[in-house]
């Protein structure tokens, strides 16, 4: 059997691949109340169907200034944990497993969506954005400035990443991630360049890691010991004088002590105009990086689009699962389609489909 196609176990939980699906925002809580709805219920279902071993759900935030736009969804009241409860539900039916991003996006947050035909750009208070936040008050290029978090303030956010945390398990998700890459608030902290705090969150590597570490651990607390829990990261700025592999893999040493099981690794999305040189798997280094500093298992993502890719990755880079984005919303059976390139048959794939089973190349 393919190395994609073999069962992975974290924790109590068994995913019945290494072939998962990215989160992917999609911008579609229509209301701007954070409420999942139809689009929601069908877009998992079809990654479900497709066969994906995990199916992780969008940045979702934790509190309503946590949002990266105003139709992006949340997890801080009842109604949002009830409406995400039919969509695990439905997707648990299909066979699939799927997880859930906490996420908080700091100065990245009360933009517009990112849809064809909305100007990008933050959101003003009259259409339903809000008063960003970081850890100072620099803003990222063409978003509005945030206000500085007092010190006080990152105690009560790890509190609603706990809370979210305990109203996913109550959602019926089967992991969180958390989310600290991209440019979004954890990753604010995290680096040098947003981070010049003068407090007990800014200055040496441990204090810039300080509040992503209380995140996991209380996010751990909060789920408790049989739960998987998911760290995404952005292993690079590529910048100079940015976070570099070498920050990034120790402190992810210090979130695995914290209660971390596996690192999701991605790279930049801090600052604007750095060269970034996207290729074929060109993220997939630095999670490797990753691997052989921290143990598996460790996941790649990055442009990947065949399964001979993904099997590739898996076998010559020491990863435990890799994840597709890009390429499983051109083809939500991305995962079927791949099994079928490296000779595999899933038992998982829908009966009523049967006839649709991909042709032998």
């Amino acid at each position: 059997m393919s190395k994609l196609f073999t069962p992975i176990k974290i924790r109590s939980v068994e995913f019945r691949n290494r072939a998962w699906i990215a989160p992917m925002c999609i911008y579609s809580c229509d209301n701007q109340d954070g409420v999942v709805g139809a689009f929601h219920l069908a877009h998992h279902s079809k990654f479900a169907m497709g066969g994906a071993g995990l199916i992780m759900a969008e940045a979702t935030g934790v509190t309503p200034e946590g949002r990266i736009s105003p139709w992006c969804p949340g997890i801080w009241n009842d109604e949002q944990t009830v409406a995400w409860r039919k969509v695990t539900d439905l997707v648990h039916t299909l066979g699939g497993k799927i997880g859930i991003q906490l996420a908080h996006a700091g100065r990245k947050g009360s933009t517009n969506r990112g849809w064809p035909g909305y100007a990008p750009g933050s959101v003003s208070l009259a259409d339903g954005g809000w008063q960003t936040v970081s850890t100072g008050t620099d803003a990222f290029p063409g978003y509005d400035a945030p206000r500085a978090l007092e010190t006080s303030e990152i105690d009560k956010l790890v509190h609603a990443w706990a809370q979210a945390a305990k109203r996913a398990v109550a959602a019926g998700f089967d992991c969180v991630e958390v989310h600290a890459a991209h440019g979004y608030l954890l990753h604010q902290f995290m680096s040098p360049l947003t981070n010049q705090r003068s407090d007990i969150y800014g200055g040496s590597i441990e204090n810039r890691a300080r509040f992503l570490l209380e995140v996991v651990a209380e996010v751990r607390k909060a789920v408790g010991p049989d739960y998987p829990v998911i760290v995404r990261v952005s292993a690079t700025d590529w910048h100079p004088d940015g976070l570099h592999r070498e920050d990034t893999a120790q402190i992810l040493k210090w979130a695995k002590e914290a209660g971390a099981d596996l690192f999701d690794i991605s790279t930049g999305g801090l600052v604007a105009g750095v060269h970034i040189p996207v290729a074929p798997g060109y993220q997939i280094p630095y999670a490797e990086y990753v691997a052989e500093n921290n143990g598996d298992p460790v996941g790649g993502v990055g442009l990947i689009t065949t399964g001979r890719q993904a099997e590739d990755i898996l076998l010559t880079h020491q990863l435990g699962v890799v994840s597709v984005g890009r390429a499983a919303l051109r083809d939500p059976f991305w995962p079927a389609r791949a099994a079928a390139e490296l000779g595999e048959e899933l038992s998982y794939w829908p009966p009523q489909y049967a006839r649709g089973w991909f042709p032998a190349e």
